[in-house]
């Protein structure tokens, strides 16, 4: 039987929620009332399935099955999960949970996405619920903070890990939890900046995305300042900006009259900043940069990268392909992949062989701690065919096929599935085993030399292709 998550509010954050949970491998049950929340939701789908995949070099699991309900205690029966994603008025809130506790499991997971709300104020009327509080878009962004029940907080996180999230269990109760309260002052700040002449909205964004936020994916807040003190560290920057403190450099709870007149003014602003594109066109932009990003991120094991480099060694990985061969990479196609005209150029086909070749170096015994011993292959040749296009979001699966090997030499072909009985493309290449002290071509010996030649010998009835170009006798 398969998990069930509940969703209770169809909007952004619930909408990302269930992207999150169905291409986990969930089923999903939808509940909100709004006669347009399945369109909406399909579109934040459609987002989702373009962007998540990509940040894998393996599969995710299948999809889980989707359905929607006019009914409340209809979507929450028989979940593990229930996600309230409702209103931020605390009323709302209450007889949602008063509908849920009637109908939910006793030991379901009941999740809030509120903001600022604690969770003895959601549990006043008798509500057993945590805070799960996510960031947008939910089915990227890894963070989500939970406060409430330690036992249930700790049930939570356990389930939110293996869907590649980020569970923060905030110590104590406190309004808007941890995140959002820096959010609220620097967008007060903003608001202040904006109110008094000194910067547009367009102006405040670049100095986030051009400086300090580029910083803050990676190292975050603390560590960042830490470096800022040069060698001596923390304690000589704290020295240096302390003063600082007491300075009037910022208003924080010094709030600007929020009238028609500053509504008027940031709305304008942002009308000529961004409004040549529609919200699903930003929202694509901001996803295809996030992917980029975290991707970036994954190559060092920083920040986000790091969760879902972990989340994604806990994926299972296809044995065999559809040619019977063993399968060195499964994956979905990235944006960061695709060129100006929407299918893959030539260098992720070669990333993702390279990724192939060093799967099957890992196969075969030739793995980090025999590197790290001094040995390894290189690769000296490659060649690509190209038999059909690849474009964004498609699937996947490369098999690898060992076409010979005289113990220095490897030779591999390594195959691209997108499905059919034919590949779109091959990648053949031609390793050398080098011993790394003296970079000369030397012959590997032991479990590699045995593992190769019987994958050699296990390969060589598979059908090849009628033409091969790297090692070949040279005219």
């Amino acid at each position: 039987m398969g998990r069930k998550a509940a969703i209770i509010g169809g909007g952004v954050i619930g909408g990302g929620w269930a992207a999150r949970f169905l291409l986990n491998g969930w089923d999903v049950a939808v509940f909100d009332p709004d006669p347009e929340a399945e369109r909406k939701i399909s579109e934040v789908l459609a987002n989702a399935r373009r962007s998540l995949p990509g940040l894998y070099e393996r599969a995710l699991p299948a999809e889980g099955q989707l359905s929607y309900h006019i009914d409340l205690a209809q979507a929450v029966i028989g979940a593990h999960w229930v996600q309230e994603s409702v209103p931020e008025q605390l009323e709302i809130k209450h007889k949602v949970f008063a509908q849920i506790m009637a109908a939910a499991d006793k030991d379901a997971v009941i999740g809030s996405s509120t903001s600022g709300f604690k969770a003895s104020e959601l549990n006043a009327k008798g509500a057993t619920a945590i805070v799960a509080h996510p960031f947008n878009p939910v089915y990227l962004l890894p963070l989500v903070e939970l406060v409430g029940d330690p036992a249930l907080t700790a049930r939570a996180a356990e389930i939110l890990s293996a869907m590649g999230m980020y569970p923060l269990t905030v110590r104590k109760e406190i309004d808007a939890h941890i995140a959002d309260r820096f959010l609220e002052a620097v967008w007060r700040e903003a608001l202040w900046l904006v109110k008094d002449g000194i910067a547009t909205t367009e102006e405040i964004d670049e100095a986030i995305r051009m400086g300090f936020g580029l910083r803050w994916a990676q190292m975050g807040l603390f560590e960042t300042y830490r470096i800022a003190g040069g060698e001596a560290g923390m304690r000589h920057f704290l020295a240096q900006f302390g003063p600082c403190l007491t300075w009037p450099w910022t208003k924080l709870m010094d709030v600007p009259e929020f009238n028609d007149e500053l509504v008027d003014m940031i709305a304008g602003q942002s009308d000529a900043q961004s409004g040549h594109r529609s919200i699903r066109e930003l929202e694509r932009l901001r996803d295809d940069n996030l992917v980029g990003i975290i991707r970036a991120l994954k190559r060092t094991g920083s920040g986000a990268g790091g969760v879902i480099a972990a989340h994604e060694a806990m994926l299972p990985r296809m044995a065999v392909g559809p040619d019977g061969l063993p399968v060195t990479v499964e994956m979905q196609v990235p944006t960061t992949y695709v060129d100006y005209n929407g299918h893959m150029n030539e260098a992720p086909y070669m990333e993702v062989s390279a990724r192939a070749s060093d799967r099957f170096m890992e196969m075969i015994g030739a793995d980090a701690a025999y590197i790290a011993g001094g040995l390894s292959y290189f690769t000296a040749e490659n060649h690509i065919r190209y038999f059909a296009e690849i474009d964004i979001g498609a699937r996947i699966t490369v098999t690898t096929q060992a076409l010979g090997g005289d113990g220095r030499k490897l030779h591999l072909l390594n195959k691209f599935w997108t499905g059919g009985d034919t590949p779109a493309a091959t990648v053949e290449t031609l390793m050398l085993h080098v011993d790394l002290t003296t970079r000369r071509v030397v012959a590997p010996t032991g479990v590699v030399a045995e593992r190769a030649a019987a994958y050699v010998a296990a390969h060589a009835d598979h059908p090849k292709p009628n033409r091969l170009v790297l090692n070949q006798p040279r005219a």
